[in-house]
């Protein structure tokens, strides 16, 4: 998934309003609430067209971007 990084900063800056690393922990935090990730869960599946069922939207996967990346790169 080329750019997933990239994008994911993109998404997170736009929807925590800050910037993030890849390895900055975006659950404990606080960075990322339950309305944040369903918003960042649609933002994914809209622009790579995957779909991420909700038993998958834990905290494990979106703890940090890189996380999600190792997740989206499993699926």
């Amino acid at each position: 998934m080329e750019g997933l990084h990239d994008f994911l900063k993109e998404q997170i800056n736009e929807l925590a309003f800050t910037e993030v690393s890849n390895e900055e922990s975006l659950i404990e935090s606080g960075l990322l609430d339950s309305i944040v990730v369903v918003d960042l869960v649609v933002a994914i599946e809209e622009e790579y067209d995957v779909h991420i069922p909700n038993s998958d939207v834990i905290p494990e996967h979106f703890e940090s971007i890189n996380h999600i990346v190792a997740y989206l790169e499993k699926q």
